[in-house]
């Protein structure tokens, strides 16, 4: 092991943004990852400007109103990476159980393999737990399913598991090439993954699901209901409890099936 690593420290101006940063920070990095209030922090031994770029990358493609500052220091290696592992367990979420793979499978769950950078996409957020939930209600055997912004790939593993035929897609290429890494661990195939969004899937789906964040579901209202089925289910979260009007004022002429909350966070369930 090297004598020293580095710490990229990255601090927002607005707190709501950080769990996004976080979660795609967590998909491009194979490292740990500390969040606070208002800043995260990513340690690894490899340089880590390239996830400066990226993150800068990120904010570009939605309109650069994310203000983040930046601060690299290189320090002294304590095994951070043993500590962070140890302080990772598996998770129960509805009919799955996650798991990294220095643990061992569940008997009489449906188990997802997924080594995580830190608790984001791995069922431990809020977000993903509350979606993992309801794809054991609403998925079935041979249904087409979408995964919008698939980050690690978690919620198409679980839909695949259920037997559904998963497509799945990512505007960021690492979190693709995240999302096929994790397939492959897991022993599972997708039907189609591309980095791009869903104004790309063709034709309609049982079901979409799509956690990213509430100011992303406004922007691609009209791509999510285009892809959904008539008599399908589109799954939305990501979403803070005080920004839920603005989507729910855009998807009222859907059906509202179920609005589940954990934490400040809110996922809804539509019929359309």
């Amino acid at each position: 092991m090297q004598s020293k690593y580095y710490e990229l420290t990255m601090t927002l101006k607005e707190e709501d943004f950080v769990d996004f940063i976080a979660d795609f920070v967590a998909n491009i990095s194979g490292d740990g990852l500390e969040i606070g209030r208002n800043h995260i922090i990513v340690r690894s031994e490899n340089n880590l400007s390239n996830i400066e770029e990226a993150v800068n990358s990120l904010i570009g493609t939605l309109g650069g109103n994310i203000e983040i500052t930046y601060n690299m220091e290189q320090k002294e290696n304590q095994d951070w990476i043993a500590s962070y592992q140890n302080s990772i367990e598996p998770i129960e979420a509805g009919k799955f159980y996650i798991y990294p793979s220095w643990y061992e499978a569940k008997k009489g769950k449906i188990n997802i393999k997924i080594d995580p950078a830190l608790a984001f996409g791995s069922g431990h957020h809020a977000t993903t737990f509350s979606c993992l939930d309801a794809i054991g209600t609403y998925v079935n055997e041979g249904d087409r399913v979408l995964d919008v912004g698939c980050g690690s790939g978690i919620l198409g593993l679980a839909s695949r598991k259920l037997g559904a035929r998963v497509e799945l897609c990512d505007t960021d290429p690492i979190s693709v090439d995240s999302c096929d890494k994790n397939f492959t661990l897991n022993g599972a195939e997708y039907e189609e993954l591309w980095e791009g969004s869903a104004n790309q899937a063709l034709g309609e789906f049982d079901v979409v699901i799509a956690n990213i964040i509430a100011d992303v579901l406004k922007f691609i209202v009209h791509d999510l209901k285009r892809a959904t089925k008539r008599g399908g289910i589109l799954i939305l979260s990501g979403i803070l409890d005080k920004k839920e009007e603005q989507v729910v004022e855009l998807y009222d002429d859907l059906e509202l099936l179920e609005r589940k909350q954990k934490d400040e966070w809110v996922t809804l369930i539509y019929k359309k």
